[in-house]
């Protein structure tokens, strides 16, 4: 009889049983909810941390989203017109160089705003981080102001000697890859060696061919961007370098 009994769990030990397996199986979804929530909230606060350590770098960028946001609601020749305005050419740079100088910084002639967002966080804000905002935001003004000069003038000269048309005069000349480049260059610095020889001919393996292959005022000013980048090294010294060091070189420049 005993036996028989034993054979039988007790009424209601079923339920239990159910009960403590359901009880087992939230307790491990909250618990997996639980460290899901820690980790994304590790990982904003990583991410906001890094924005925070290079501000001019993402308010350009976020001026940008809103400038590119406004070009896609105009048509191809509103946009036109409006960038045109905006153009650091020869005919503006003669009459108003201040006023273009500075607003064609925020705009661009092509390209989705998440490619300038890879590239600025790959670029202007390590430079930032490292040089600090007033170093890096003098890198960017002369390699955008002397490369623009340095292109538009060469422009001049060809439209002078009959090597360019005279309405090359009003081209269009916006965006920010004349700083970008001139950023990049001034990261080689930021290299260690025997690292930063090769970035220093990927730099110029990227900015120079296009000057004997298309020959265009814009290719120039690549180029002319890049150099003026690598002319600033006295605004490097007592920034260290050492990106040998991986995360660990981030690390110390917070």
């Amino acid at each position: 009889m005993t036996a028989l009994i034993a054979a039988y769990p007790e009424r209601g030990s079923g339920n239990n049983g159910r009960a403590r397996m359901t009880g087992t199986v939230i307790g491990d979804w909250h618990t997996d909810v639980v460290s899901a929530s820690g980790t994304v909230r590790t990982a904003a606060e990583g991410v906001w941390r890094w924005i925070r350590s290079a501000p001019g770098t993402y308010l350009w960028l976020v001026a940008l989203g809103v400038t590119t946001a406004i070009q896609q609601g105009l048509s191809p020749e509103e946009a036109r017109i409006w960038l045109g305005h905006r153009s650091t050419n020869l005919d503006h740079l003669g009459d108003d160089p201040i006023r273009v100088l500075i607003g064609s910084a925020f705009w661009t002639d092509g390209g989705g705003w998440l490619v300038y967002a890879v590239l600025f966080s790959l670029v202007h804000a390590n430079a930032e981080r490292w040089l600090g905002t007033l170093r890096w935001l003098a890198v960017v003004v002369l390699a955008h102001v002397g490369a623009t000069y340095l292109s538009q003038g060469l422009l001049l000269w060809a439209i002078r000697h009959d090597e360019a048309p005279e309405r090359a005069a009003f081209a269009l000349d916006v965006g920010v890859s004349y700083g970008l480049a001139g950023v990049a260059a001034v990261l080689a610095y930021r290299v260690v060696l025997p690292w930063r020889v090769p970035y220093v001919l990927g730099v110029l393996l990227v900015c120079l061919p296009p000057v004997f292959v298309y020959r265009t005022f814009t290719d120039v000013g690549h180029a002319g961007a890049a150099l003026i980048g690598f002319a600033c090294y006295p605004l490097t010294r007592g920034r260290g370098s050492g990106w040998a060091s991986g995360l660990r070189g981030w690390e110390d420049d917070r």
